[in-house]
């Protein structure tokens, strides 16, 4: 029985300000993101899970990996990696579209609902300014740079 997950949110910003978030099939829009795999650099698995699911191509360099949230769901502990992109070429498709159906782009202040909980920490921790109601999570600010995660 696992007692830890780990993984990475991607915070990724077009040109206009827009937020890119896809539609689950559950229903709950969330950002690029998936599990940290052992041994895997943060901004590495941040590339490489954009790139899977949404078809767009970033750089480990690309990445500023923003802080380090911690909650629990189920008795295991989750440790979500807020991480941004701050460039990348291509367009956004649907890559595993038996997850997420599509991917829109959305300006912060008029996200779609219900967000994915982990996505919601993760844009809170980005912009605790945004209206993001999620349950309680530990933040932790990291200052290294994206080549030491």
């Amino acid at each position: 029985m696992p007692h830890a997950a780990v993984g990475v949110g991607v915070i990724v910003t077009d040109e206009e300000g827009r937020l890119l978030l896809g539609r689950h099939r559950s229903g709950v829009h969330e950002l690029p993101g998936g599990k940290v795999e052992g041994g895997e650099p943060v901004a590495e698995a941040a590339v490489r899970e954009l790139a899977e699911e949404t078809g767009l191509v970033a750089l480990a360099e690309d990445v500023e990996v923003l802080a380090m949230l911690l909650d629990e769901v189920g008795g295991v502990t989750r440790v979500t990696m807020a991480a941004r992109v701050h460039r990348f070429t291509g367009r956004p498709y649907a890559a595993e579209p038996h997850l997420v159906s599509r991917w829109t782009w959305h300006t912060p202040e008029r996200l779609p609902s219900p967000l994915f909980v982990p996505s919601g920490q993760v844009l809170s921790t980005w912009r605790p300014d945004l209206p993001i109601a999620h349950p309680e999570v530990s933040v932790y600010h990291l200052t290294q740079t994206a080549a030491q995660w």
